[in-house]
């Protein structure tokens, strides 16, 4: 018969079996988009450098990034999308910097033009943010697309402790992703929250903070888990390089993932469980593995040590 995993279930709440029962089995896949926007962080407004982990060619795929405009981007990412991938539906996701910020008015004709790219084929809008970049105003044109799209914004927590995000140099504090969260109380928008594990100030019991954190939300219906890597062309990167600090190694961050799925609660869905670069860009740490032999060896301890996803958080709520 097989294990479970052989049948295709895990022990938790995965995006791609979300996407397959979403959209009736139809094959989904997000084509990247490069909007060509900057960061507060990098501006002058709030700061220059940018988070100091941070070199947005390392989260960007190289199409995106050498196609100078949102149509060639999409019309080419579709292209690929069903070819290589088989994709019967997309969802368009402006990925990389700060994709809120901008005036509405500006927002808005971006959007739209990007939206109206082969429509038919399109089921999602997702949009990756800050806490600090996001008001009243522009929840309410990400609103107005949902009668056509499900649309999700995905917002950047990275830690819960503002020690630790002065020290990355984030440029806002814990308190402000409260604030933005709030303003999706009863919302029709998804809201994705992406964190970082591994900083190496933080203990375990940190990060295991992190989950108790978003659970108390109702309003994050999805999260994205990564563990800190070290990339060219980041500040990090450069001191790593001159003093070498300890980071996760495959075995140690699938221990803390093992220990923190349980925690979370069972209704949210796990978009993704760990990050990776480019390879020509990544310093550390190197796994020796590609992206989907990562995925494979933490899906097979996760059943090996029969982890389910909330049961730890529904002892703690009787």
């Amino acid at each position: 018969m097989g294990t479970l995993l052989d049948q295709g279930i895990k022990g938790y709440n995965n995006y791609g079996t979300h996407l397959k029962e979403k959209y009736k089995g139809q094959r989904v896949f997000k084509v990247i988009v490069d909007g060509g926007f900057t960061c507060p962080n990098r501006d002058g407004s709030k700061g220059y450098g940018g988070c100091t982990y941070c070199n947005v060619d390392s989260f960007t795929p190289e199409l995106s990034r050498k196609l100078p405009t949102i149509r060639e981007q999409l019309e080419q990412g579709m292209e690929r999308g069903k070819g290589f991938y088989k994709a019967d539906k997309f969802i368009v996701y402006f990925q990389p910097n700060t994709n809120t910020y901008a005036p509405v008015h500006y927002l808005k004709m971006m959007y739209d033009e990007a939206l109206s790219i082969n429509p038919q084929d399109v089921v999602g809008f997702s949009v990756g943010t800050r806490p600090d970049c996001i008001d009243a105003e522009k929840v309410a044109l990400l609103e107005s697309y949902c009668d056509r799209f499900d649309v999700d914004l995905e917002m950047g927590m990275e830690s819960i402790y503002d020690e630790t995000l002065n020290q990355i140099n984030r440029g806002c504090s814990h308190g402000e992703f409260v604030e933005a969260v709030k303003l999706l109380e009863n919302s029709k928008l998804d809201l994705c929250v992406h964190t970082i594990f591994g900083f190496p100030w933080e203990t375990e019991a940190m990060m295991l903070g992190y989950i108790h954190e978003i659970n108390r939300f109702p309003q994050i219906k999805f999260v994205k888990f990564h563990h800190l890597h070290i990339v060219e062309g980041s500040i990090m990167g450069a001191k790593y390089k001159k003093q070498p600090f300890k980071l996760f190694s495959l075995e140690e961050y699938t221990d803390l993932l093992c220990k923190l799925i349980p925690l979370l609660r069972p209704d949210i869905v796990i978009q993704r469980l760990f990050g990776i670069s480019d390879w020509d860009l990544l310093i550390a740490p190197n796994w020796g593995l590609n992206k989907s032999s990562i995925q494979t060896y933490i899906d097979k301890e996760i059943e090996r040590r029969g982890v389910v996803q909330g049961s730890a958080y529904l002892a703690s709520s009787i």
